[in-house]
C-alpha cells in the first residue's frame, strides 16, 4: 500500500494510511475468512487445534459481516477526518509550505523518509538541500 501510494503520487506522512489504516482493514475483514473452522463454534466440544473456541467462527457470512464493518468504519472515518480537516483549516491553514511541495512531507516536516524500502538506511550527509532540524528553532505563529 506504502508503494501504491506513492505510485499515485500522494503524500502521506509517515505513511499513515499505508500501514495502520490498510493493515488494519485488510485484517478486519480476513478474520472472516481466517478463525477457527465451525466445529470450533461450542467451546464445550471444540477439538484441542481451536485457538478460540466459542468465539468467532469463519464463514461466508462473518466474511459478510468483517467487509460490511471494515468499509463502513472506513467510510466514517473518511467523512469525520474531511469534516474536521475544514473546520480546523478555517481556524489554521493545514497545507503543507511551498518546501513540502517540492519535497515529501516526511522529509520536510520530520526530517526523515519512512517505509521507503528503495532509501538506502544512512543518515543523510548535510547540505543546502537537507535542512538542520534544532529543537530551538523559533516557532511561527
Amino acid at each position: 500500500c506504502c508503494e501504491l501510494r506513492k505510485k499515485f503520487s500522494v503524500d502521506d506522512a509517515l505513511d499513515v494510511w499505508g500501514v495502520h489504516g490498510m493493515g488494519g482493514f485488510w485484517g478486519t475483514i480476513l478474520l472472516g475468512a481466517l478463525a477457527d473452522p465451525s466445529e470450533c463454534g461450542d467451546a464445550a466440544t471444540a477439538p484441542k487445534y481451536c485457538v478460540n473456541p466459542g468465539t468467532v467462527t469463519r464463514s461466508g457470512e462473518q466474511f459478510g459481516k468483517q467487509l460490511a464493518a471494515a468499509v463502513l468504519c472506513a467510510v466514517y472515518s473518511f467523512v469525520v477526518t474531511f469534516v474536521l480537516l475544514k473546520l480546523i483549516n478555517l481556524v489554521v491553514p493545514i497545507r503543507p509550505s511551498a518546501m513540502g511541495k517540492q519535497r515529501s512531507l516526511d522529509f520536510t516536516e520530520h526530517g526523515e523518509e519512512a517505509y521507503t524500502p528503495t532509501k538506502a538506511y544512512a543518515a543523510p550527509q548535510k547540505s543546502e538541500e537537507t535542512p538542520a532540524f534544532e529543537s530551538s528553532a523559533p516557532v511561527q505563529v
